[in-house]
């Protein structure tokens, strides 16, 4: 995707209107969110909007999913994307065998993970195997590898509609991990900064809206430094 053109609030124009739909379809207000998906209708392709509704599920659920994707065909019946290539560029129709596109996918989901935790990924990945071996894995393989490594969206973009997904749902834990995972997959800071507020707009208390601030700034500095 291209995104070459600034914003005023130091956000590329394209990945502003996907950080836009996220922030928007986790703040479950339909009114914002039908507004936000006919602006991304005419500034951006339609494939993007419905990767990053899809990519949702791992944030806010299928139930959310269906319904963003219910609004969204409502508005662009015409533009259903139909094909699902592999991360090789491949039709996932060509028949390739599930054992070895799992496996595609864990490797793939191995180093985007890394790429976002970057020197935390081994405590990451003993953590969340700490909780349930199963967990980890399914984040590794359903997550980072089937869902956060396809090519229709590069990962910078990615993380930062996590961000804003997450500014809104106010997970505080997962909202610092992402904030540091969007700086390290190559977010400048001024687009990290801006997808957060974003989602802030719909924030539920204003004592979130200041932690969540707080956290961002003491991630700033451990980045700058």
């Amino acid at each position: 995707m291209n995104g070459s053109t600034p914003t005023a609030g130091g956000i590329h124009s394209e990945r502003e209107a996907l950080v836009l739909v996220s922030a928007a379809h986790a703040s479950r207000e339909e009114a914002a969110l039908r507004r936000v998906l006919g602006e991304a209708a005419a500034t951006t392709g339609p494939e993007l909007v419905e990767e990053v509704l899809l990519q949702a599920y791992l944030f806010l659920g299928f139930p959310a999913t269906i319904w963003a994707l219910g609004i969204w065909r409502s508005l662009a019946p015409g533009r259903l994307r139909t094909e699902h290539p592999d991360h090789d560029g491949r039709s996932l129709e060509a028949g390739e065998a599930a054992t070895d596109l799992a496996a595609t996918w864990e490797q793939a989901g191995e180093a985007v993970c890394a790429r976002v935790y970057a020197g935390n990924y081994e405590k990451l990945r003993r953590n969340v195997q700490a909780l349930h071996p199963e967990l980890d894995r399914w984040m590794i393989l359903e997550g980072y590898g089937k869902v956060l490594s396809r090519p229709t969206i590069d990962l910078p973009t990615r993380e930062l509609c996590i961000v804003a997904s997450l500014a809104v749902t106010g997970w505080e834990p997962q909202l610092h991990s992402h904030l540091r995972g969007a700086l390290n997959a190559g977010a400048e800071p001024a687009e990290v900064e801006a997808a957060l507020e974003a989602g802030l707009r719909y924030a539920p208390t204003e004592d979130w809206r200041q932690r969540a601030r707080t956290l961002w700034q003491q991630v700033l500095r451990r980045h700058v430094c």
